[in-house]
């Protein structure tokens, strides 16, 4: 019989300075934390083992992250709430757990079952810009697809798919704040800010995007979201 593990799904973000950190870097830094927390981490079988962790879709650098997951299996258990400190005292604040919950081995992958991304993209600009761009969505939307050019490649988007919601943009002093709702998956998925610099691009209108956050990850299951945790 297989080694008796206990699933640890943590909650966390990416935010701050760290947000530039490349996805491959954001998984060594959630090890070392692991390790330095003195948690019990499973490890692999196998030629090459290591610490058994997954995580959900990676962020692309310079995009934050407020809702974030990894799954962490450990060798015995530990109080989620005994885990949630130790993991908190040993991690950067840009990097730091917010919820740890026990999941089933049963469970599927959070590659697998995370689906829904929400994200809100700031842009330099008033209310014209917020004018602009919800008449730029409106006419990219109904156009049905989007054509976005990535490391060389030309990827179609049909964004009655992509996009289970409209895109919401509201206005604050002299910031845009734009709301977008992306469904992802296994062949990837469409990143807001290309969808926004379309939006600037058709509608030839002054606005910088300041920021990029990812605020949540969700399931999608007979026809609602759900939190995975």
């Amino acid at each position: 019989m297989g080694e008796t593990t206990f699933r640890l799904r943590v909650r966390y973000r990416k935010a701050d300075r760290l947000r530039y950190l490349s996805h491959l870097e954001v998984v060594h830094s959630c090890e070392r934390a692991a390790r330095r927390a003195g948690l019990p981490y499973a490890v692999t079988q196998g030629f090459s083992p290591h610490m058994k962790l997954a995580f959900g879709p990676a962020l692309p650098v310079g995009t934050a992250g407020l809702g974030e997951y990894l799954d962490l299996w450990l060798r015995s258990y530990v109080p989620s709430e005994d885990a949630f400190e130790a993991l908190r005292g040993a991690s950067a604040a840009g990097l730091a757990p917010v919820m740890v919950k026990y999941v089933a081995e049963r469970e599927p992958s959070l590659g697998s079952v995370l689906s829904i991304a929400k994200y809100e993209v700031v842009l330099e600009g008033g209310e014209a810009l917020q004018e602009g761009l919800t008449s730029s969505f409106s006419a990219i939307i109904a156009e049905g697809v989007l054509a976005v050019d990535h490391k060389g490649k030309q990827k179609v988007f049909e964004l009655a798919s992509t996009l289970p919601k409209e895109p919401d943009v509201s206005t604050s002093g002299e910031r845009t704040t734009v709301g977008l709702t992306v469904r992802i998956g296994e062949r990837g998925s469409l990143r807001p800010e290309a969808l926004v610099t379309a939006a600037l691009t058709r509608g030839a209108l002054d606005g910088r995007i300041a920021s990029v956050t990812r605020t949540e990850l969700l399931v999608e299951e007979d026809g609602s979201w759900r939190d995975p945790l």
